[in-house]
């Protein structure tokens, strides 16, 4: 299986919200096309309502199995990558673990058990280098109907799976 990476940064927003439950609510922000040399979850800007940070850096990665799903995501118009953070232990602190240009895998993040989820705009020049990707490795697979196996339907059924025919009911 063919496979790409790239590095990225992430940048989430942490704001103050009115509900009786949680006093705050986290979001990834966007993601940097290029790592910077500054330190994970340092403040990039303070507001009343919100504070910004640089959450770190994460790996693409890109899988010549997926270019379908890749291919999609660039035709939707407005491609988008998934990032996932959780907090490890439960502590205070969240963790990013994942960074995704997959929207079947960023879908199923959200059943993984991680607490911030959220999708943000695909930057151009990583736009371009999954369309790249694509355009390398993406073969179309063919759709082939299976066909019903005609022996088991000749007989009749009965809910529970077993046929009529020697099942031992008088």
């Amino acid at each position: 299986m063919t496979e790409a990476s790239r590095e990225v940064g992430v940048v989430v927003r942490r704001r103050a919200i009115d509900n009786p439950w949680i006093d705050q609510l986290w979001s990834p922000a966007m993601v940097l096309e290029e790592v910077p040399a500054t330190a994970p979850w340092t403040v990039l800007s303070s507001e009343a309502e919100a504070t910004t940070y640089y959450a770190g850096s994460a790996s693409i990665d890109l899988f010549s199995s997926d270019t379908a799903n890749y291919r999609d995501n660039l035709a939707d118009g407005a491609p988008r990558i998934w990032v996932a953070l959780r907090r490890p232990d439960g502590g205070a602190e969240l963790e990013l673990t994942k960074v995704t240009a997959d929207p079947t895998e960023g879908e199923a993040l959200f059943e993984s058990g991680c607490e911030v989820i959220g999708t943000v705009p695909m930057p151009a020049e990583i736009a371009s280098w999954v369309a790249a990707f694509v355009d390398r490795f993406h073969v179309e697979r063919v759709f082939h109907k299976r066909k019903r196996d005609r022996a088991s339907t000749d007989r009749p059924r009965v809910p529970g799976g077993r046929s009529d025919e020697g099942a031992g009911r008088p």
